[in-house]
């Protein structure tokens, strides 16, 4: 026998909705802290994307949204008629993959030094590095560039005014990534660890075979940090790279612009748009590893 269900009181869904002002209170003010900050951070964007739409390229002209649209800035950068833009661009691009990779390979080597094995100094290191992290290169840009020079002159290859010299430069920093690194290798139980060498690996190979494939979302993460931070870099490489052929595009874009800073405004913003592709290209392709290896690293230092 089938028996009717009531419908519920009409007054007791009134009185689980929540409140306009509870709702504000609780959960409404953080969508208008992240519209706000979310605003913040895509003005500059829109700006310089709206300036390299600009036809005149000038720093009176440019609004936020753009009145008129024209490729003119990408096509004179393209065609080379304000310096080798494209060598420039596949400077940077080897430079950041080189020097990334190199950095994240010997970052994974001291983090699973420092992690898995205890030795003497292992946390004196630790703490230099982490004093180390706090100043900026440029502090030791007079050291570095004499000790560049001075190598030159044995081997012109990695001397001033080349590639394999300025990523020589940058790879002194190739430890800059242990701290993070560390901090997710120590969520790995060690039990792993000692279960293969138990089945006879070495340490080598625990590292590569088993705990790599587990570094995957980390890996991804630092590599990016890395890369970001080598592509926008400008200090050292003003004081390395003076000819347009060995010139970055973080240098080759200042000197562009410094020519004439009103009216190359354009020119520079196109510029740094195609600089923002391989890093967006990076990031959606890196994108699934990094909010598992930002928040991994962090669980235990």
């Amino acid at each position: 026998m089938a028996t009717d269900t009531a419908p519920a009181p009409t007054s007791a869904v009134t009185e689980n909705r929540m409140s306009f002002g509870r709702w504000f209170r609780e959960i409404g003010w953080r969508h208008v802290v992240g519209i706000i900050a979310l605003a913040f951070a895509a003005f500059p964007v829109l700006y310089v994307v709206s300036a390299s739409l600009n036809p005149l390229g000038t720093v009176a002209s440019t609004q936020l949204i753009p009145t008129r649209f024209s490729l003119v800035h990408y096509q004179a950068l393209l065609s080379g008629a304000h310096g080798p833009f494209l060598q420039w661009y596949l400077n940077t691009i080897i430079i950041c993959s080189v020097v990334a990779a190199t950095q994240i390979f010997f970052s994974l080597l001291g983090a699973y030094a420092f992690s898995r094995f205890r030795f003497k100094g292992r946390r004196g290191g630790l703490l230099a590095l982490l004093l180390i992290m706090m100043f900026p290169a440029i502090l030791s840009a007079i050291a570095i560039y004499n000790m560049i020079s001075q190598i030159g002159e044995v081997v012109p290859a990695l001397g001033l005014n080349t590639l394999t010299g300025y990523s020589l430069a940058l790879m002194g920093g190739c430890l800059g990534q242990v701290w993070l690194i560390k901090g997710t290798f120590d969520t790995i139980p060690r039990e792993l660890d000692e279960a293969a060498i138990i089945d006879g690996c070495t340490h080598w190979q625990v590292f590569r075979i088993i705990l790599l494939p587990t570094l995957k979302p980390i890996i991804a993460t630092t590599f990016l940090l890395a890369f970001v931070g080598i592509i926008s870099e400008f200090l050292l490489g003003s004081i390395f790279l003076t000819d347009d052929s060995t010139k970055t595009l973080a240098v080759g874009l200042y000197g562009m612009l410094s020519g004439n800073r009103s009216n190359n405004l354009g020119l520079f913003a196109a510029g740094a748009v195609m600089t923002m592709v391989p890093v967006i290209a990076l990031f959606q392709f890196l994108q699934r590893y990094i909010v598992g290896g930002s928040t991994a690293g962090a669980v235990k230092g």
